[in-house]
């Protein structure tokens, strides 16, 4: 899907690591929630409360769970899961569109 229609979205942006990953949450009419964006190179660590898909829109990153042992690649037109109550981390090689599922 490349857009979304009938949504709404929250002007205020989601700012994190020096404005170095920033988004924007679209809201859906059925209680869906996504988040729409952009990550500069870098290595960032997430924790997550709620389930969640990445979507790769473009770029490439490596990601992995807090503590595992092994890197996972995922590049533009691929996506990963991610569970709930989890922490991850992700080295991003190069700027990197992304669109983050909420899963319920």
């Amino acid at each position: 899907m490349s857009e979304f229609a009938n949504v709404t979205v929250i002007k205020k942006a989601n700012i994190y690591f020096e404005g170095k990953v920033v988004s924007r949450t679209v809201l859906f009419p059925d209680g869906a929630r996504k988040t729409l964006g952009i990550m500069q190179p870098g290595e960032y660590e997430f924790s997550t409360a709620a389930a969640e898909n990445m979507e790769i829109i473009s770029g490439e990153l490596e990601w992995q769970l807090k503590g595992e042992g092994s890197w996972k690649r995922a590049a533009g037109g691929e996506s990963f899961d991610v569970p709930a109550d989890s922490t991850f981390v992700m080295r991003v090689s190069r700027v990197t569109d992304y669109c983050c599922s909420f899963i319920p």
